[in-house]
């Protein structure tokens, strides 16, 4: 096999010092890094790359080894051991796999020892945030894996077969470090069976939800159900209010740290109004203010309520509880009066962000990982097995048949076209996002009034506003 060596031998030298300059592998100690790592187990042989070629271009050695932590939540983790054996089949690697709720605390610690995972879905209440990872240089960059060539179509880059928005919402700083992989539609969700038993319609404004929410009271049950624990699902509500009616400027200025993003913003005001009549008029359902995410579901599962806000891995999320002939079905949240955007509007973006540590012992196969994600191949198994649609354009195999929810999902993303919006504070600035949450833990619970929620939100954006990260997060 001569034919490779020259141009091999180029290649590899020109990728490392493209590589070193950006920072993704520390020259000329990457071997002995990987050894001590390891534990002194002799993993990596060489240099410990495999030379670069256009079918390998990150340099993945055969046989060695993979280490995958996943997050455990809504989607399950069979889908992730579905690509570890299809990833050890093509690379003769040995994937270890950790699938748990757990992340920081079973992450921290591999973070701070210099010894973490080498793929990491970085998810759920237990998140180590990107935000405080990216600032303490633990993330790898991805934008080779972005330029990469495409496994479906080697003539275009991976970043060609991408959603809108992926990229920047994956980059911190300026850099594209965290790959959001799922694909979620945010809103309301109900029952088809319970309104069609009941002979509801779905409502589009504001005031048909309020007209639905009390006579569901009538008929002894709850309005709406949230998941009181966790404010940050009330918050997709008060959220999407507030860029339906203001517009996309007023979900920018938010993103921007507006010094106005949220008082002197009248949509704001109107939208926390409108989730606060909710309170005031009894129309949530008993006891969902002190329910986590999953006891709110079950029971509106089982007709408890008739609306609940969430993102599309609900139906997922809740399959073990979900009566067969439920039904369910998304609602983009229903618009006030004088609304910018059109009822078909919705939140729509990625979750979950993947990530490859910056220290991570085998970083080549972490980056092909990603790069086999974003396959129509690996995309399809996600479908069938998480349930949900991934940020690959049009990566679901036509004849892959979907649950309801997802297709409702699915067909509210067609409706929309255009008109989807998302919001990057929350992975931008996680504190914000917090103090946010804890506001409306407190207007759920009526403990403050609309006017204060504005007030408290609006010190939590002039708080980060002060962190000198944030001139680098601008959107246009």
């Amino acid at each position: 096999m001569s034919m490779g060596s020259t141009g091999d031998g180029l290649g590899r030298r020109d990728l490392i010092k493209r590589s070193a300059a950006l920072g993704l592998i520390a020259v000329p100690t990457m071997g002995f890094l990987s050894a001590c790592a390891s534990g002194g187990e002799e993993t990596t042989k060489g240099p410990g790359k495999a030379p670069v070629t256009k079918e390998n271009p990150f340099g993945v050695n055969k046989g060695g080894k993979l280490d995958v932590v996943v997050f455990k939540g809504g989607f399950g983790d069979d889908y992730a051991k579905s690509w570890e054996s299809a990833f050890d089949k093509k690379w003769g690697t040995t994937s270890s796999h950790l699938g748990t709720q757990e992340i920081a605390a079973k992450l921290q610690p591999r973070f701070n020892g210099g010894n973490p995972p080498d793929v990491v879905d970085d998810s759920g209440a237990q998140q180590i945030k990107i935000d405080v990872l990216a600032k303490g240089g633990q993330l790898a960059e991805l934008t080779p894996v972005l330029d990469a060539p495409s496994l479906d179509d080697p003539a275009k880059k991976v970043r060609d077969m991408l959603i809108p928005g992926t990229v920047e919402q994956g980059t911190q700083g300026g850099k594209f470090v965290a790959l959001y992989y799922v694909y979620t539609v945010y809103g309301f969700w109900y029952s088809g069976k319970l309104f069609k038993e009941k002979g509801w319609t779905e409502p589009k404004t504001w005031d048909q939800f309020l007209d639905i929410c009390t006579k569901a009271k009538d008929a002894g049950i709850g309005g709406l159900a949230h998941q009181g624990k966790y404010p940050y699902y009330i918050n997709v509500v008060i959220m999407d209010l507030i860029a339906k009616k203001g517009g996309l400027e007023a979900m920018k200025a938010i993103d921007n740290l507006e010094p106005n993003a949220f008082e002197g913003n009248p949509a704001a005001l109107a939208a926390v109004e409108a989730v606060y009549e909710v309170v005031e008029k009894g129309l949530l359902m008993a006891g969902t203010n002190g329910l986590t995410h999953t006891e709110s579901q079950t029971a509106w599962n089982q007709y408890k309520a008739a609306f609940i806000p969430s993102g599309s891995w609900l139906e997922n999320e809740q399959l073990k509880q979900t009566p067969e002939d439920f039904d369910m079905k998304f609602l983009p949240i229903p618009l006030l009066a004088d609304s910018k955007l059109p009822f078909e509007a919705i939140r729509a973006g990625a979750g979950e962000p993947f990530i490859v540590p910056e220290k991570a012992a085998n970083k080549a196969a972490g980056l092909e990982f990603l790069r086999s994600m974003l396959s129509r191949e690996w995309s399809t198994v996600f479908a069938q097995q998480a349930n949900s649609l991934t940020v690959v354009k049009d990566g679901v195999d036509p004849d892959v048949k979907l649950r309801p929810g997802t297709a409702s999902a699915v067909a509210a993303v067609k409706a929309a076209g255009e008109n989807t919006f998302n919001y990057l504070y929350p992975d931008w600035y996680s504190e914000m996002d917090t103090e946010i949450q804890n506001a409306s833990n407190e207007l759920m619970a009526k403990r403050i009034q609309p006017k204060e929620w504005i007030k408290r939100a609006q010190a939590a954006v002039d708080k980060a506003a002060k962190d000198p990260n944030a001139k680098n997060n601008r959107r246009s």
